[in-house]
């Protein structure tokens, strides 16, 4: 990407992941708000928070967006272009790309006009993305060095696992097909990241559409409706070209993370339903493989819907200087922060419980605990006991800020945590210490979803406007 004469030339993001660590601190975020399922018959949001703590209006929700649909389920979100056009004056981090999980549109959102107040600036709709590209049930959004966007699948047109990739182009927002060849969508889609020194893409899966559409079935787990692998793809040729198979050990992995560097052959993903995290990693072949480096153990429990309760790790965070590794056991409750300088032993350094389902006093009794010797407390934070268990999370730039967000997927909160569901998601901040690791909740902060104007919603996701640790990818610079 050759080098630029200016920083005003210099195009989106950052140049290095360095870099971006000094930039400014966030003074809002944006996360999607869901009615779908909840009872309330509204449309999804966009909610912009503010989190600037010297704001009259610190910790509260300033803007909605509401969709023109009922029933979207907005989840994850990404850039229209982003650090991996840095470099290219031409290209402006100025539209949020907004999937949705079961409507399988996507809204581009406009928040470069007026950041504190989004508008929408077009909408795709799913008879286009079905039309051209045979795909439904719209996941992960990341942006492409050559200005493109690129969403992932769960499934088809009828409800079937795929695991494909939606391409639009990034100045009209049209859907211009697949990314992959013919023929080579993966059996279940989810997440994805690529790293292109190493010619490298590499995506996980949940399960088909049809599957997850009405809640959490062990049955399903049992006839093996659950994912458990990597997908290997060659970059330039577009081809799925090995595909690793992570077992029972490795049940449904779902975010997955190269680290930041981009010349780095490494990374991990966090396996939900088995509760590890697997390293990835390229070999002396050429090839790539996978080792298991982190496993939470599962409680025995009594009055839950299994004999044995696992922590369901739903998200994981590698800071920007690939220092610290950080992730969610949304049904123990608990966010845990890893030293990862030895990627091949993660050293745990920090551990806070933040609600969850084995609480003292709850209707969960333990019988067999490996790690606690009795249940955390309920957490109490401006007067209201956090509902649910931490889910997504999002680093701050510099690192020193983790925030949280409580909402999975609205079907499963209604299964898992249905008072969640009754009184709405709630969004905290934590104190991260950089130097040595630990985690310290912020007492001062929380946005309570349960308190919106149209009724309790469920939160998910968290975007800073200028980027963070999981929508950026680098890639190496080189002469022109």
């Amino acid at each position: 990407m050759g080098r630029v004469a200016s920083c005003k030339s210099c195009g989106p993001g950052y140049k290095t992941p360095l870099d971006a660590m000094k930039g400014p601190r966030e003074k809002i975020v944006y996360l999607p708000c869901i009615y779908r399922s909840t009872g309330i018959k509204k449309p999804d949001y966009l909610a912009t928070v503010d989190v600037d703590p010297d704001s009259a209006t610190y910790s509260q929700v300033i803007h909605r967006l509401p969709m023109p649909h009922l029933n979207d389920e907005l989840h994850h979100s990404g850039w229209n272009t982003c650090s991996s056009c840095f470099g290219d004056h031409t290209k402006t981090r100025d539209k949020l790309i907004l999937p949705c999980l079961i409507s399988s549109r996507v809204y581009v959102i406009d928040v470069g006009t007026e950041p504190r107040a989004p508008r929408i600036h077009k909408v795709v709709e799913p008879e286009d993305v079905l039309k051209k590209t045979g795909l439904a049930n719209l996941h992960t959004s990341h942006c492409l060095g050559c200005g493109e966007i690129m969403i992932s699948s769960l499934g088809d047109a009828c409800g079937n696992g795929k695991g494909g990739f939606v391409i639009l182009d990034g100045k009209t927002f049209e859907v211009k097909g697949n990314w992959e060849v013919d023929g080579h969508a993966a059996p279940l889609g989810y997440d994805f990241w690529y790293q292109p020194y190493h010619n490298v893409m590499i995506s996980t899966e949940w399960a088909s559409p049809n599957t997850i559409r009405d809640g959490f079935k062990i049955e399903d787990v049992i006839a093996g409706r659950y994912g458990s692998k990597l997908h290997v793809w060659d970059w330039t040729k577009h081809t799925r070209i090995q595909t690793l198979d992570l077992g029972q050990e490795g049940l449904i992995p779902l975010e997955i993370r190269f680290l930041h560097n981009p010349r780095a052959d490494q990374g991990f993903v966090g396996c939900a339903l088995s509760s590890s995290v697997f390293r990835f990693y390229k070999t002396e072949d050429g090839k790539w493989a996978t080792e298991k480096v982190i496993q939470v153990p599962n409680k025995k429990v009594a009055g839950w819907a299994m004999p044995e309760m696992p922590g369901l790790i739903t998200d994981i965070l590698i800071s920007l200087d690939d220092r610290f590794l950080y992730f969610s056991n949304w049904l123990h409750g608990d966010i845990r922060q890893y030293d990862i300088i030895d990627t091949r032993k993660p050293k745990l350094v920090g551990q806070i419980f933040l609600g969850g389902s084995v609480l003292k006093g709850g209707p969960v009794k333990i019988l067999e605990d490996s790690e606690l010797k009795s249940p955390p407390e309920p957490v109490i934070v401006k007067g209201r006991q956090v509902p649910g268990g931490p889910q997504m999370i999002q680093l701050s730039l510099d690192g020193k800020r983790l925030y949280v967000s409580t909402s999975l997927y609205s079907d499963w909160d209604k299964q898992f945590y249905p008072d969640m569901v009754k009184t709405g998601a709630v969004m905290l901040q934590i104190d991260v210490d950089t130097k040595h690791g630990g985690l310290k909740l912020n007492p001062n902060y929380m946005v309570d979803f349960g308190k919106e104007p149209d009724g309790p919603v469920l939160a998910h996701e968290i975007r800073y406007p200028g980027g963070d640790c999981s929508s950026d990818i680098w890639v190496v610079e080189t002469d022109k």
